[in-house]
């Protein structure tokens, strides 16, 4: 018993003297930057040195180390008080043989517990590879039953493997640049994690790291730039370790734990996970559903904060820290178990309130529950059904209903365009159909003009064929009296006829003066009936006139029978005015005739008063008559305008029908021309080649007969120094070579002129 009281005591200062070591080599590895060879150095040198506890003794710790030692067993009890994590590292103690006595008080088993666990995690840090292959599973129940705070951040960066990322040597160069979202961050940095020391004050160090971290990220993903959610995973990685392993670990999460879906400008993964959720809670809580689909409570009310901060800003932060450790290790998995299991916890409760009421619920009542601790609630989710392939499936089914949604919103686009087209080519119409009217009107109008103005010219043009008639008639009096004038002339008195002629000619005159105003005037009106014909063939044509004057006499003829139903309605007030004055003159004297007279005339007058009803019914049975002739004349004035306008319309594809075939046609011929063209050059260059080696060939026997010209001439002279010398006939030889040298010459000259006259040919082409 004494022996075993030794050793136990010697082992308590032994494990005292170990905890202290290792809490002043982790604290070294969380305040720099270590690399994972720098991380295994220390965590090998560390386990050396608890190998041999005997080279220093723990009587030779100074009273700062023991008051460090203190502290830091008051926060390792805080942090580790779970109970199945002591037996489950005192169980790994008994494997590994490191368990040589039991303590008999439970403070001192919970003391061997904690340092057990911090020995545990270093060998877990040292052989992380390891580790991380061959037990990874024993590793996730280490993980589910918490990371010591000393452990976190190398333990973070070991579990999403960003302890060496090439970003990290880029961050001091982000730091210099400009970014977009910096006054978004700056606005919300006061708004994260407001009641924490670290980031309470402001323009505090934690608020500027977490400013440089955020500002690093929009600038490395400018598609997801900031989210205001992101904040405050930011800010519990800056909790744990400096700055640029904090950006290195959430660029890891941002890119291979889906956050960075869930942070785009679309959100369309959060859509995801709230439809997955939603799906979840009717599967496993099918009354819960039905009450919040009774009230209109949707998931994304309570549950995208869920998923978006990973419960940072819904829960404790010692809760939500312990959350993320499994969130590092198992990803988005533990949200959807963690946030089914709230929803079982609190069930009956959520049954009996309205919206707000969950609301509240929700926002002050379930974070309370949870300050007793985290284990609860991690349990419980552990025992939520989560079937990964159905979450898969859930993840397709998705997709479909975004897909369609997304169809449907391109048909609804789509139909909402035709429709404001259909609108605008209904205005269109509308326009032209009053565009069409006023023509119409206006038409009617200039042809009511021109025919006014044809009528009178047609007036005038018989007055002036009157004129000119009776100027005529004067013309042949005044020649017959010339003719009769000029007898007595004939005859000899000279005096009186030629007073006589003076007089006529001066009348002649006149007359031909009127002739020639009359002429002027006849002009002119031929003039103006020449422009009043063009006017008219630019009038509508026949067939809108025909159609006009059917309209016209559809309206006269409407018109003429309400001044019909006009006459009969005065014809009927007239009778019954007579009647009412009848009526009038025997109620006069009512009074005194008898009984009998008295009802004769009561009956009387509720005849008159029935006449009266029946005369206003005629009446207003006119009147609507008269409105429905109206109402149909507007009809068939808008349907002829309706007509015509299609006419038009048909009348104008027509010619652009024709147009289009015109203009084919002409570049067809415009095509056949340019091929008739290309020939004709053909043809040229080849005569002009014939031409030319023709030519050529010319030249040659032109040479050649030029050469048998001269040949000859020597001839000539052999033949005249021999006829001298032999003194023989030789006047016939001579004569013959003469003769051949001027059918050669003759010939020289006939081809020359051939080819001068070729020549001029195709330079005149």
């Amino acid at each position: 018993m004494v022996a075993t009281d030794k050793v136990t005591g010697k082992l308590s200062s032994t494990l005292s003297w170990v905890k202290n070591s290792v809490s002043h080599t982790v604290s070294q590895m969380a305040s720099q930057v270590a690399t994972p060879s720098s991380l295994h150095t220390t965590v090998a040198s560390s386990t050396a040195s608890l190998s041999s506890p005997s080279s220093a003794s723990p009587t030779q710790l100074s009273p700062d180390d023991v008051e460090l030692l203190a502290k830091l067993e008051e926060q390792n009890r805080l942090l580790e008080t779970d109970s199945k994590s002591l037996r489950s590292v005192n169980g790994s103690r008994r494997n590994s043989g490191s368990s040589l006595v039991s303590s008999s008080s439970a403070s001192s088993n919970l003391s061997h517990l904690e340092e057990d666990s911090w020995i545990l995690w270093g060998r877990i840090v040292n052989e992380w590879e390891d580790v991380r292959k061959k037990k990874e599973k024993q590793l996730k129940e280490l993980v589910r039953k918490g990371v010591p705070h000393h452990f976190r951040a190398i333990v973070w960066q070991l579990l999403c493997n960003a302890q060496n990322l090439p970003i990290k040597e880029q961050y001091s160069e982000l730091l210099k640049m400009t970014s977009p979202c910096e006054k978004l961050i700056r606005r919300d940095i006061a708004r994260t994690y407001p009641e924490h020391e670290f980031f309470k004050e402001k323009d505090s160090l934690g608020q500027e790291v977490l400013f440089n971290v955020m500002k690093a990220y929009s600038l490395v993903d400018r598609e997801v730039g900031y989210c205001q959610g992101s904040a405050f995973i930011v800010g519990l990685l800056l909790m744990q370790m400096p700055e640029e392993e904090a950006f290195c670990v959430f660029v890891k999460l941002m890119q291979e734990y889906r956050l960075r879906e869930l942070f785009k400008p679309s959100m369309a993964e959060l859509g995801l996970c709230m439809y997955q959720f939603e799906c979840m809670i009717q599967e496993q809580l099918p009354e819960l559903h039905v009450h919040f689909q009774a009230q209109s409570f949707h998931t994304s009310m309570y549950a995208s904060s869920w998923f978006l901060t990973i419960f940072l800003t819904s829960f404790p932060l010692p809760v939500a820290t312990r959350i993320f450790d499994i969130f590092m290790c198992e990803g988005l998995e533990i949200v959807f178990r963690v946030g089914m299991a709230i929803l079982q916890m609190n069930q009956a409760e959520l049954m009996q309130l309205d919206m707000e009421g969950m609301l509240q619920h929700f926002q002050k009542v379930i974070p309370h529950q949870l300050d007793s601790g985290p284990d609860k609630v991690i349990q419980a989710a552990y025992q939520v059904k989560y079937n990964a392939k159905k979450m898969k499936k859930l993840e397709k089914e998705y997709t479909t209903i975004k897909t369609k949604e997304m169809e449907e919103q391109v048909e609804i686009k789509r139909l909402r365009t035709e429709n404001r087209l259909l609108k605008q080519r209904i205005d269109t119409l509308e326009k032209e159909s009053a565009s069409l009217a006023d023509r119409l009107i206006q038409g009617q109008v200039t042809r009511a003009q021109e025919a006014e103005e044809n009528y009178l010219v047609k007036r005038e043009l018989a007055t002036v064929k009157q004129h000119i008639e009776e100027t005529s008639v004067q013309l042949e009096q005044a020649q017959s009296t010339i003719r009769q004038l000029q007898q007595p002339f004939a005859k000899g008195n000279p005096r009186y006829t030629e007073e006589s002629i003076l007089q006529l000619e001066r009348e002649l005159v006149q007359a031909r003066l009127k002739e020639a105003e009359s002429q002027c005037a006849l002009k002119e009106m031929q003039d103006k009936i020449l422009y009043m014909e063009q006017r008219n063939t630019s009038l509508p044509d026949e067939n809108n006139v025909v159609r006009l004057q059917e309209e016209l006499i559809g309206v006269k003829l409407r018109e003429a029978e309400a001044l019909t139903g006009l006459k009969e309605l005065r014809q009927q007030v007239r009778d019954l005015e007579e009647h009412w004055q009848r009526h009038l003159a025997r109620t006069a004297g009512r009074w005194k005739d008898s009984p009998r007279k008295n009802a004769a005339s009561e009956l009387q007058d509720e005849l008159m008063s029935v006449r009266l009803r029946e005369a206003e019914a005629q009446a207003e049975l006119r009147e609507t008559r008269q409105r429905m002739l109206e109402l149909e004349t507007q009809n068939q004035i808008h349907s002829n305008q309706l007509r015509r306008a299609e006419l038009e319309a048909r009348n104008l594809q027509d010619r652009l029908h024709v147009l289009s075939n015109q203009n084919k046609m002409l570049h067809s011929e415009l095509q056949e021309t340019k091929r008739k063209q290309a020939e004709i050059e053909c043809k040229n260059k080849e005569e002009v080649m014939a031409v030319r080696l023709r030519e050529a060939d010319n030249i040659a026997a032109m040479a050649e007969l030029q050469q048998q010209i001269s040949e000859l001439e020597i001839q000539k002279e052999e033949g005249k120094v021999q006829g001298q010398l032999n003194n023989t006939d030789s006047s016939q030889y001579i004569r013959d070579l003469k003769d051949q040298i001027a059918d050669l010459k003759h010939e020289v000259i006939r081809m020359r002129f051939q080819s001068s006259l070729k020549k001029t040919f195709f330079k005149l082409r």
